[in-house]
């Protein structure tokens, strides 16, 4: 692994890999997080049965996707994924965004998303190089969306999800994910077939890191959010589809960038766990039971 981050830094600290926007000398993301899960990690089969037994892979069902051939077991392979974070200047224009996103922010969500899928791209050839056959389940062409009966629209792959298995981070009150880095960033995962050392999960439950959860009264995400789609329940994905691509992406096409992006993410700036995740020292100082 330690290869694999040094030369994913190198790649990361070239303009022409990592720009906001194409021919720019500013940074779309800052330093990668990186986290390991063995293919046969149990919390990958609860996934699938969780969000959707019917299309949601495991990383073996990926892999088998892309090598319908290949004889492999679940624990020959393991999941590698990253957390990419928004820059500080990303964030800080975005902070100050009320109802529609700064412009920071959807170009860092289209052409950062494509420095993340070359990002993907570049690992995967990267470990083939060193012998190590590959994926990105996101780029396969089996991939796709879908609709959970539990949690609605979703897809067969969930890149947050895998970041969670792999020990990056837990979920907030907004369904974003909470990371060492905060939650202004993007995420991205390959499958590998290699035993690499899993990456120790620093937490025993999904939303462990969210203040709300934690036993704080934050309502930092719920104030944020300009489409009400988040209350002390949780995370409204039909009211948040809705503004997204009947207000913001409109927005982006006629005022900043001349096509549309889905670009909002309000709820990931300008909160207590922007940029880090305050409730891992509130577990920490938590008491042990009977104490």
């Amino acid at each position: 692994m330690r290869l694999l981050i040094e030369a994913v830094a190198a790649w990361m600290s070239d303009r022409a890999n990592n720009a906001i926007s194409p021919g720019s000398s500013e940074p779309a993301f800052e330093t990668p997080l990186f986290g390991v899960a063995s293919g046969a990690d149990p919390l990958f089969y609860w996934l699938k049965e969780d969000i959707g037994a019917d299309f949601y892979w495991t990383p073996l069902e990926a892999w088998k996707e892309a090598f319908p051939h290949d004889e492999v077991s679940a624990s020959e392979l393991s999941v590698i994924a990253w957390v990419l974070p928004q820059t500080a200047r990303t964030r800080a224009a975005h902070r100050k965004a009320r109802e529609m996103p700064s412009i920071e922010w959807s170009m860092a969500r289209h052409f950062g998303e494509m420095v993340n899928e070359n990002l993907r791209r570049f690992v995967v050839t990267l470990l083939a190089e060193r012998g190590a056959q590959a994926l990105a389940p996101t780029l396969l062409s089996g991939w796709g969306r879908a609709v959970s009966p539990k949690y609605g629209f979703a897809s067969r792959w969930s890149e947050r999800h895998a970041a969670y298995v792999c020990g990056l981070g837990t979920f907030g009150l907004s369904d974003g994910l909470i990371t060492a880095a905060g939650k202004a960033v993007r995420v991205g995962s390959v499958v590998a077939r290699m035993e690499l050392a899993p990456t120790p999960r620093p937490y025993s439950n999904h939303n462990e890191w969210c203040l709300h959860f934690a036993g704080t009264p934050c309502k930092g995400c719920i104030k944020r959010c300009p489409a009400g789609a988040i209350t002390e329940q949780g995370h409204d994905k039909e009211k948040c589809k809705a503004y997204i691509r009947g207000t913001t992406a409109p927005f982006v096409e006629r005022e900043q960038l001349g096509f549309s992006v889905n670009s909002c993410g309000l709820c990931q700036t300008g909160v207590p766990c922007e940029a880090k995740a305050p409730a891992i020292e509130k577990t920490r100082k938590r008491p042990e039971a009977g104490r």
